[in-house]
């Protein structure tokens, strides 16, 4: 699961990713109606009922063929609508494909104004270009949106900046589902893309709006792993919360990086949570990033 994972965002930026079309999509009945795919990419929340097919997310474009093939093992429907949580192309990727097929693109307005131009990650060192006009969202909003369907009102929620500064989870409040987008990774280190306006603290703020709305019954899906619930969610708040304090005191006493990194402070959640795309040094990177640490002239 982690290596399709990982071969995933290592084309976390583009719309496409070469060999993806190899990842099979597995759905998983979350709630009366409701319904996670994993695949190559982000986690996608379906909502299938009396008035369509509501899509969170939608993957990588070469993965359109397949998410296609599953969502018919459940419902004759195309989409109706799809809610990007975010701007990433691992999230994004099949809104092209899937606009032409007659589904409307909804997304916060920072997620239509990244894709729309040409965006540099300092932690990819790369360039990734606009998106074509047709994967743009076409309807934007700027704090909430609400869909009132199958039965269901499902809430679009947009946080302060965190994983990204688009970010929205989602809250499906009749199912009592939650879907994260990449403000969640279960059972592994996060990635906090702080060149899109990220922050760790951010993500800790997002988290506990969800906890907020969240009971001992709640579903949650991660933007990247396998279901939680909330005191999953506890525990991931929990591990940033530490993790970032240890790495801020790191830099309030003026440790370098190389300095932070031999300290290893996190080695006994390292031990759980890293894996081979966010390793222990890149975790503690970003964190260090984050603190206002100074990383070394390449």
């Amino acid at each position: 699961m982690r290596q399709s994972i990982t071969a995933a965002l290592l084309g976390i930026f583009a719309g496409t990713a070469i060999g993806q079309e190899a990842v099979d999509v597995r759905t998983e009945p979350v709630a009366p109606g409701v319904y996670v795919m994993h695949g190559a990419g982000g986690n996608i929340g379906v909502s299938i009922g009396p008035d369509g097919v509501f899509l969170v997310d939608d993957q990588y474009a070469v993965m359109t063929p397949k998410v296609a093939e599953a969502l018919a093992k459940l419902t004759p429907e195309s989409p109706r609508f799809v809610l990007n949580t975010h701007w990433h192309g691992d999230h994004t990727g099949g809104n092209e494909n899937l606009a032409q097929k007659g589904s409307l693109i909804v997304a916060h307005d920072d997620v239509r104004r990244r894709m729309s131009t040409e965006q540099f990650s300092k932690f990819f060192d790369r360039t990734t270009p606009p998106s074509p006009s047709g994967a743009l969202p076409v309807v934007t909003f700027n704090d909430s949106v609400s869909f009132h369907l199958n039965g269901d009102e499902i809430r679009g929620i947009h946080v302060a900046p965190a994983h990204t500064d688009g970010d929205v989870f989602i809250h499906f409040k009749r199912a009592n589902v939650i879907h994260t987008g990449d403000l969640v990774f279960a059972g592994m280190y996060p990635f906090v893309d702080i060149d899109s306006g990220g922050s760790v603290d951010g993500v800790i703020a997002a988290v506990d709006r969800m906890l907020a709305l969240a009971d001992e019954k709640t579903r949650i899906i991660p933007g990247h792993g396998e279901l939680t619930d909330k005191a999953g969610l506890a525990a991931y708040r929990e591990m940033l919360a530490t993790t970032s304090g240890r790495v801020r005191e790191l830099v309030k006493a003026g440790k370098t990086l190389e300095e932070a990194l031999a300290a290893k402070p996190n080695a006994d959640y390292d031990a759980k949570l890293a894996w081979d795309f966010i390793t222990p040094e890149r975790y503690l990177t970003i964190l260090y990033r984050d603190a206002g640490g100074s990383l070394p002239v390449k």
